[in-house]
């Protein structure tokens, strides 16, 4: 399974962006699916996560209220739709599918990973 990420770019405080996780191919549609970012010299840390069939979503704190997770099995498409971002939310984000239906929230409980996207968020 391959996973495009898209949808990043450089906006302002405030602002609205909406990233976009394909994959290859449907056998992901019985997986979940998480979205983790990473900051210049910061480890990677997660952000949200879908289970299989979207009726559970899980979000860290620090984006609870902002970020929305969804997804669409049909076109085995993720998306997360960012609003009023903040100059700490500039980071690459990646998109990984999980091994098991409900998500984790540790990197390591994902088997295939995105390229990455850059989200840029200026003060």
């Amino acid at each position: 399974v391959q996973l495009q990420a898209s949808g990043g770019g450089l906006v302002q405080a405030g602002g609205s962006l909406s990233l976009s996780c394909v994959a290859s191919r449907r056998t992901g549609s019985n997986n979940a699916v998480g979205w983790f970012r990473q900051a210049p010299g910061k480890e990677r840390e997660f952000v949200a996560v879908i289970s299989w069939n979207g009726g559970r979503t899980t979000y860290t704190d620090s984006v609870k209220g902002r970020f929305t997770i969804s997804r669409d099995n049909a076109k085995s498409t993720v998306y997360l739709r960012m609003d009023s971002l903040k100059p700490e939310d500039t980071a690459v984000y990646y998109c990984a599918q999980a091994r098991g239906a409900l998500g984790s929230l540790t990197s390591r409980d994902y088997q295939y990973w995105g390229q990455g996207t850059q989200v840029t968020v200026s003060s």
